[in-house]
Formats: C-alpha cells, sequence, structure tokens
C-alpha cells in the first residue's frame, strides 16, 4: 500500500545506495506525498521514439530472427511513425509467425508489410461473410474517405484501403501513411475533419441513405473540433482562450461533481462553433465527391471487386483510371518465348523428317523407328501448343 512504501522509503539511510525507480502513464493522479523531496523528487518522461530511436529498438527485437534481403530496417522505422517500442516488439513477432504460416525461412517484406497492418487494425476476419448491400455500402464509405483524401493538401497520401473486416467491429478501414512527427497544424486538422467526412457522404451521394458505420467518424470528429475550439484557441469567434480544464477524471463517480469554469452562455458558444465547424467540413466533402464522382465509383467498384487497394494501386487508379500493369507486361514475353521454343520443336521435327526421307543409306526398320519418332515429336508439338 501506499503507507508502507513511505515507511520503506523513510527507513532508508543516506548512504543505503538503494535508488527506487517507478512508472507510472498516469502522473497527475499521484499522491503528493510520493512526489515530495527525497522521495520520487525526480521525473522523467519518455516520449514515444524517433526515426532513430525506432530503427535501434528494431535492430534488437530482430537479432534472433533471420531476415530476408529485402527488408530494411530503416526503411521500417520510417513508416511506423507513432509505434512505441512494444508496438514493434509485436510487429517483429507477428511477422514472424506469419513467415513461419507461410512456409518461409526468413521474414520478408511482405510479412512486415502484413504484421503492421495487423498491429494497427487487428486481425482479418476473412471467414466473415455479409450480403452484397453491405459489402457495396462498405465499399462505398471507404472508397470516400480515400478519394477526399487524395484532393486535400493537407493530408496524410492513402496507405491501403480494405473492405474486409478487422477488429473489433470495424466493417473495413482507410489507412493512411504519416509524413511528418512534428505539431498539427489548423489546417491540417480542418482537413482531417473533411476527411472523416467522407464515408458519411460517400453513402448519401452513391446510395441516397446513411448508415451507422460513420458513427465513430463523427465522434471523433466532433472531438476534434472540440479541441480547436476550447482546448487550442483556434477559433476565431471566441478567440485564443482555452476553456478545457484539461481534468480528465480516472476515478469512478469523480466527474459528476465537476464543474466547468465558464458560463452556460460561453458553453452555448461552443457548442454553436462545433456545429459551424461540423457543416462546414460536411459542405466540403459534398463538393469534392460530386466534382470527382467517376473516381469515387471506380475505387468503390475496384475495392468490391478486390476486396483491398494498396497505396500504388489507388494511385494508379486516381492517374490512370486503371490498376498498374506491370503483371500483364511481365508475362506476355513469357507467352511469346513459349510460343517461339513451340515453333522451333516443329520445325526441328520437320526438318528431322526430311532427313530420314531422302537418306538412302538407312534400312527400313531404322526408318520406321526414325518415323516413329518424329511422329512422337509432332505428337508433342501439338500438345505443348
Amino acid at each position: 500500500t501506499l503507507n508502507q512504501l513511505l515507511v520503506e522509503m523513510d527507513g532508508f539511510g543516506t548512504n543505503s545506495g538503494v535508488i527506487v525507480i517507478a512508472a507510472t502513464n498516469r502522473p497527475d493522479v499521484l499522491d503528493p506525498a510520493l512526489l515530495r523531496p527525497g522521495r520520487f523528487d525526480r521525473q522523467i518522461t519518455v516520449n514515444r521514439p524517433d526515426t532513430q530511436g525506432r530503427e535501434d529498438i528494431l535492430k534488437v527485437h530482430s537479432k534472433n530472427k533471420p531476415l530476408g534481403p529485402d527488408v530494411n530496417l530503416k526503411e521500417i522505422a520510417q513508416l511506423t511513425i507513432g509505434f512505441t517500442g512494444a508496438d514493434l516488439e509485436n510487429l517483429l513477432n507477428e511477422a514472424a509467425l506469419l513467415a513461419a504460416r507461410r512456409h518461409k525461412k526468413a521474414i520478408t517484406n511482405q510479412e512486415i508489410q502484413d504484421a503492421t497492418t495487423r498491429v494497427e487494425m487487428g486481425t482479418e476476419k476473412k471467414s466473415h461473410k455479409y450480403s452484397d448491400k453491405a459489402k457495396k455500402l462498405t465499399a462505398y464509405h471507404e472508397a470516400g474517405h480515400a478519394v477526399v483524401s487524395y484532393y486535400l493538401e493537407n493530408h496524410d497520401p492513402v496507405k491501403e484501403i480494405s473492405i474486409i473486416p478487422r477488429g473489433l467491429g470495424a466493417g473495413g478501414y482507410t489507412m493512411y501513411q504519416p509524413q511528418e512527427e512534428n505539431y498539427t497544424s489548423k489546417n491540417e486538422m480542418l482537413d482531417t475533419l473533411v476527411s472523416m467526412m467522407g464515408g458519411r457522404v460517400a453513402e448519401a451521394i452513391a446510395l441516397d441513405d446513411i448508415s451507422t458505420g460513420a458513427s465513430n467518424d463523427l465522434q471523433r470528429a466532433t472531438q476534434i473540433c472540440r479541441d480547436m475550439v476550447a482546448k487550442y484557441g483556434m477559433n476565431d469567434e471566441l478567440g485564443p482562450v482555452v476553456y478545457s480544464d484539461e481534468n480528465n477524471e480516472v476515478f469512478l463517480g469523480k466527474d459528476f461533481g465537476h464543474v466547468n469554469n465558464y458560463s452556460e452562455h460561453t458553453s452555448a458558444r461552443i457548442d454553436e462553433q462545433i456545429e459551424k465547424m461540423m457543416r462546414n467540413a460536411y459542405d466540403r466533402t459534398y463538393k469534392l465527391l460530386t466534382e470527382h464522382r467517376d473516381k469515387l465509383n471506380l475505387v468503390a467498384e475496384t475495392l468490391i471487386e478486390r476486396e483491398k487497394i494498396n497505396a500504388a494501386e489507388f494511385d494508379s487508379l486516381m492517374k490512370e483510371g486503371h490498376l498498374p500493369v506491370e503483371d500483364t507486361a511481365v508475362a506476355e514475353p513469357v507467352q511469346n518465348e513459349t510460343k517461339s521454343s513451340d515453333n522451333d520443336l516443329a520445325e526441328n521435327a520437320e526438318n528431322e523428317a526430311k532427313q530420314e526421307d531422302v537418306s538412302d543409306n538407312v534400312s527400313e526398320e531404322t526408318a520406321s523407328d526414325s518415323n516413329d519418332a518424329v511422329s512422337y515429336t509432332h505428337l508433342r508439338a501439338h500438345e505443348t501448343k
């Protein structure tokens, strides 16, 4: 208990050489008696690791794991912005499990990418079956997020889109690749609001109906608006004033006695500005998706067919209007090479037949055997074709 801990700490001598270290993720709720001089009087804040820190952590956790030649820990560190040390360890463990299940001798970049998605979004529920109507609704919802984000100047690029259920209740997802580790600006937050509205607006435009799938998007968007108005002072009407006391209660019942440090009139003005920002974001989203309705339909139809689109495929759909054609281009030379080898085989068979016909010094038995061989060669060439 707290009293026992304090008694034991007070019992140490000045020359005992014992250092007590403790960790918590809520220093704001610690008892002041613990933080007095001579006790836990020094606090060290451990933030999420930066790019170099993530690379060093990956090196530690990958020591006993065989990595393929296409795995670059520096690139992985750059793509895992926001990951903690535990997340990175989990990522490599998941990648090792995937490599073992696929009967590979080393972890390749494909396992790293799949494991990153599993850590962020959860495990795929491929066994889950849903109707064509639900599949179409989910496809247009996620396509709305992705298409709107593509045309926003201050938004991260799309990393992956999927309509395969993952995690706890997520029917689909649109993942973005963070670009920078810095403070979020006002324009970035406003564009984030527009991106979050993409799913709801896409449903209304394409299906002439809306669903409950946008509930989490609306909840997060509303919280961003409230933070901009009451926490960051980013609203022109209310000015650079903080109306949030940052007192996040963690104990049951304490929040019932919480009293706002502003009047009811100010509270009404805050709610009014939040609603105004939400409506403005909705209008911007509606305008973007109406102007680019063809791209919305294209991405949604591709999702219905393929269920998952990566960054390169999405970029090709938006710029070229179709999926990348590298696979087709690679396959053509192989087919031509096969056809040419078949033609060579037939020509060789014909030359052998001519040589057998004009030969005068070969016995009838040998000629018969040769003709059988020629016929067999022709038969093999035909089967190959």
